[in-house]
């Protein structure tokens, strides 16, 4: 009988503590323990206290790492677009296990802005394989155990004209990408095995921008969008929301059908799109002035449902980069300029807010009943949910972040702008 328990123990598949840029589910929320316990995440930390290890990662790359088994995973790219890696950290110790170039590029579109970088799409993790992607430069899967390469794919095009940002997502068998640029905007489904396309579904967004006779006005910079799209189940179908510019779409995971579409006039979107429940989406809609839209999820939910399924609009100190996260009936979100806001779900008002003086680029992330939020400065806030918006602790590092938080075990992975670290409490 021990026998028997220890091979079905072996034969199991592994958990995958932080899968991919948001977490387990997508979300931004580490799972709390089937006992209610807490998993004693770090609340207090500086350079001199609750590091386990500090591992650099030099190069120019804002990717949240994923976590799996004893390795942590992260995509890292030089300054100037040039190289392209897979780094895989050992969890216990921070030691560098691969550092693998995995695409050279002779002339990469210059970025033309200082948020970017070109590795900014989260890689995903599962027990097999671990998914690298740079927008049209590359995508691979690699090897979980070995680092070697299962299979890439060169032939996605896309100008992403200001560096690519869309993180790699899982479902079933499908590795799901967005590639939304100012020439192409489409969602493509590569086989985990093989990397043989699934599925590829055009964006079919009416832009406004072109003139008689075909002709694209401007250099498309308004079709472009950096999103990671979320998943959730409605009338018995798992949907995959993606926000592009000026239009959300509801797709089949699946096949890549579109089933529905949300339509506005911002672009560049960066923000994943979140749910309340099993009733309502909050979505993103990017630049030029970013509002947050309140969308109904019914059993009516078909077509074009603009004028139907919007409940609320907000526009008053939404983010353009940071994702929310929702607990309960309210989500939180920092706005790029520092302002820390709790927002009632049910009416699309703000019921309070707080200037944290600092600039953010990060996600919030829930664990252990805090949230996190990491500016570029190097402070991260720890601040319990609620009315009041306590901050419970401001933890300061040498360096900023601009990549997400990810948690594991007992301990938070936080990367700033030079490093890796693994942060727990002593």
């Amino acid at each position: 009988m021990l026998r028997l328990i220890l091979c079905l123990l072996l034969l199991a598949p592994l958990h995958a503590q932080w899968p991919a840029f948001r977490g387990p589910n997508n979300d931004g929320i580490h799972p709390p323990r089937p006992d209610g316990q807490p998993h004693g995440f770090p609340v207090e930390w500086s350079e001199g206290k609750n590091i386990v290890w500090k591992t650099a990662i030099p190069g120019r790359a804002w990717s949240t790492p994923v976590i799996m088994g004893d390795q942590v995973w992260l995509s890292n790219a030089t300054p100037d677009g040039k190289k392209m890696y897979a780094v895989c950290l050992d969890k216990a110790t921070g030691k560098e296990l691969h550092n693998l170039l995995l695409f050279e590029n002779e002339d990469p579109e210059p970025l033309g802005n200082k948020v970017n970088g070109y590795g900014s799409c989260s890689p995903a993790v599962d027990a097999d394989c671990v998914y690298f992607h740079f927008g049209s430069y590359g995508t691979a899967a690699l090897d979980r155990k070995t680092g070697k390469t299962v299979w890439q794919r060169r032939d996605l095009p896309c100008r992403h004209f200001r560096g690519p940002a869309s993180s790699v997502v899982l479902h079933k068998n499908l590795v799901i990408l967005s590639m939304d640029g100012i020439d192409h905007q489409y969602l493509v489904a590569l086989d985990r095995q093989t990397g043989k396309t699934v599925w590829k579904t055009d964006r079919t967004t009416d832009f406004g921008d072109v003139e008689p006779g075909g002709k694209v006005r401007g250099d498309g910079d308004l079709r472009k969008a950096y999103t990671t799209p979320n998943f959730i189940t409605l009338n018995g179908v798992r949907q995959l929301v993606s926000p592009g510019a000026k239009a959300c779409y509801g797709y089949n995971a699946d096949t890549g059908e579109e089933l529905w579409k949300v339509t506005y006039d911002g672009f560049s979107n960066a923000i994943s799109p979140v749910f309340v429940g099993q009733d309502l989406a909050l979505i993103n809609t990017g630049l030029g002035k970013p509002h947050l839209l309140g969308v109904r999820l019914d059993d009516k939910l078909s077509g074009d449902v603009t004028d139907t399924h919007i409940e609320w609009d907000v526009f008053k100190r939404i983010p353009a980069r940071c994702s929310p996260v929702v607990i309960g009936r309210h989500a939180y979100f920092t706005s790029e300029a520092g302002i820390l806001s709790r927002l009632n779900c049910d009416n699309g008002e703000i019921d309070n807010y707080l200037a944290l003086k600092t600039n953010f680029s990060s996600s919030a992330v829930l664990a252990d009943g805090h949230l996190y939020f990491a500016d570029e400065r190097g402070q991260t806030f720890v601040v319990q949910p609620g009315p009041e918006l306590k901050i419970v602790a401001t933890n300061t590092l040498d360096d900023g972040c601009m990549a997400s938080p990810a948690f594991d075990g007992k301990a938070l992975y936080l990367r700033s702008k030079s490093h890796l670290y693994r942060i727990e409490t002593k």
